[in-house]
């Protein structure tokens, strides 16, 4: 059998280049979409894959970017929706256009997907779909409205779909990391400190690690570990599942 092939969003840097570089090592055929067209070609590059530059918040780049994936391959095996990005403000200032963005790119997007590259799976008798859900999937935190309302809803779209997918074949999970040192992570520092009144420094210890009881920063290559497993024969019984890797944080 040829290598499986994987779409990843969001792939140029954080969460998705972890999955990316986990899954080219584990020799994987990777098409890899991302905004960030100068960083997600030179990923492409270093790990022999292919590149597609998309705005995920445009339903005809979402289109777009199945419809090259499908091109390019013939089929795409796995999907993971991981593209992601976030807004700090309190409820009364999050401006109209931060919301719609923040739902576009991480809960419709992932629909629209989802929707596209169904058909292919269903006729190939097998797929995966890894959402990257957060633990903001599960609980939520204050001046984060847009992400926390979009990754509750990603959480309930992979339960639908994994009901859908199961006699096909397919599984749907989402991963649920709190705080993994990323740059979405390490760039919500200065807001975090603006809404908190805390000093930078402060708001890892008492904003970010607080809740958990693994008082540290996740590494991506943890998260990109369990995105490898989901892919594989072995966790074909995993499904419609949200899997905390939060340092204990959920376990309150």
């Amino acid at each position: 059998m040829p290598p499986r092939t994987a779409l990843i969003t969001g792939a140029a840097s954080g969460l998705g280049l972890a999955i990316a570089e986990a899954m080219a090592e584990a020799g994987y055929r990777l098409l890899l979409a991302d905004l960030e067209q100068s960083d997600g070609a030179a990923v492409a590059r270093r790990l022999d894959a292919s590149f597609i530059a998309a705005d995920l918040a445009r339903a005809d780049d979402c289109q777009r970017l199945c419809d090259r994936a499908l091109e390019a391959s013939g089929r795409v095996d796995i999907l993971v929706n991981n593209a992601g990005l976030q807004r700090v403000s309190p409820i009364e200032d999050f401006a109209d256009e931060d919301w719609e963005r923040l739902i576009a790119v991480m809960l419709t997007a992932p629909f629209r997907l989802t929707r596209s590259l169904w058909p292919a799976m269903k006729a190939s008798g097998w797929g995966r779909i890894i959402n990257m859900a957060s633990i903001h999937a599960l609980v939520a935190s204050p001046h984060k409205a847009a992400y926390v309302a979009a990754k509750h809803g990603l959480l309930g779209l992979t339960r639908t779909a994994a009901l859908e997918g199961g006699e096909h074949g397919i599984t749907v999970n989402a991963i649920c990391p709190a705080y993994v040192r990323t740059p979405l992570v390490e760039n919500q520092i200065a807001d975090q400190a603006r809404v908190h009144g805390l000093a930078e420094d402060e708001v890892v210890e008492k904003i970010m690690l607080a809740p958990a009881a693994v008082k540290r920063l996740i590494e991506p290559a943890e998260v990109a570990q369990l995105a490898l497993f989901l892919c594989s024969d072995a966790a074909a019984s995993i499904s419609g599942a949200a899997l905390p890797v939060d340092g204990g944080w959920t376990a309150r």
